[in-house]
């Protein structure tokens, strides 16, 4: 299916607020998470956040590059009280935000918006890093 920047921005914009929403679930899993067998993850959280935050920003950027207006809306953000459904619920939106990157890649590359797929690829990385993360942690 063929996109059209208009609709690009749209997605990338949807895109940005659910960084925005992984960044405030990172943070509040690592302050509420607890338990000597979960340190490490804890550490890996608040890296994940802080990473989460610069996607938002390169892509904030690409959006207004794009000539749209980057969102200032925050998407869903899930909590548990549990350390193990904290770490399913983190895996979940990493899964979701690499089926959406591997997309907007394609989408990109189709506008001939080279440098934002690079971009995106690299966000793409870092996310497969934080699932791969996720998923050593839960065991799988």
């Amino acid at each position: 299916m063929a996109v059209t920047q208009k609709k690009l921005v749209e997605l990338l914009n949807m895109d940005l607020e659910l960084e925005y929403s992984a960044a405030i679930q990172y943070i509040n899993h690592a302050a509420v998470m607890t338990g000597a067998a979960y340190g490490d993850i804890i550490k890996e959280l608040k890296i994940h956040a802080n990473e989460e935050v610069q996607h938002a920003m390169i892509l904030a950027d690409q959006i207004d590059y794009l000539g749209g207006s980057p969102s200032v809306d925050v998407g869903k953000i899930s909590t548990s009280e549990d350390n193990d459904e904290m770490l399913r619920q983190d895996l979940a939106g990493e899964e979701d935000a690499i089926k959406r990157y591997k997309l907007r890649v394609e989408q990109a590359e189709q506008l001939k918006e080279f440098a934002l797929a690079q971009q995106l690829r690299n966000i793409l990385a870092t996310e497969q890093e934080h699932a791969m993360d996720l998923k050593q942690a839960l065991g799988k």
